[in-house]
């Protein structure tokens, strides 16, 4: 790894740090509920944006169906501290999970429950997926607080029709 993948890496974990003061902070004084609706809000509003700034940068074209979902994952800044994979893709259909999650491991490493990510990942993977393409449709299959299985933490499947 050069010092260039360090320092990406490094510009990441920062970013999801300050996410999750942020979010502890909100929690902390007005609780999970409130904190998780401004959370989902911020989301709605950062995914269309990191979604356009991955696509003018690696010459992905809006409209471009799964295919061009599948390049777009691994440029988001999770995938530098994440381990993620496509697990099943066609031209109509991807399954996206999420293996290894920074977030729900510092909080089993802390002893803390996992945080019920699911209501903000359908926000998120939602407003991401269709900004590379409106007609890709999200669904859940699997996020905290669904039980975490030792395998990995969330499960996304995208479709177009």
């Amino acid at each position: 790894m050069d010092k260039n993948d360090d320092k990406l890496k490094d510009f990441a974990k920062l970013w999801l740090a300050h996410d999750g003061l942020w979010f502890r902070a909100i929690e902390n004084k007005y609780g999970l509920k409130v904190a998780t609706e401004l959370d989902k809000e911020a989301w709605s509003r950062f995914s269309p944006l990191e979604a356009k700034r991955i696509m003018k940068r690696t010459g992905i074209k809006q409209g471009g169906g799964i295919e061009s979902l599948i390049k777009a994952l691994p440029e988001r800044l999770y995938a530098e501290i994440n381990e993620q994979e496509v697990v099943e893709d066609d031209k109509n259909r991807a399954v996206f999970m999420m293996k290894k999650c920074r977030v729900q491991d510092a909080r089993r490493r802390k002893n803390m429950e996992p945080f019920p990510c699911k209501e903000v990942g359908i926000v998120e993977y939602s407003e991401f997926a269709k900004t590379i393409d409106s007609r890709i449709k999200t669904k859940c299959l699997h996020c905290p607080p669904d039980e975490y299985n030792g395998e990995y933490w969330c499960v996304w499947e995208f479709t177009i029709d």
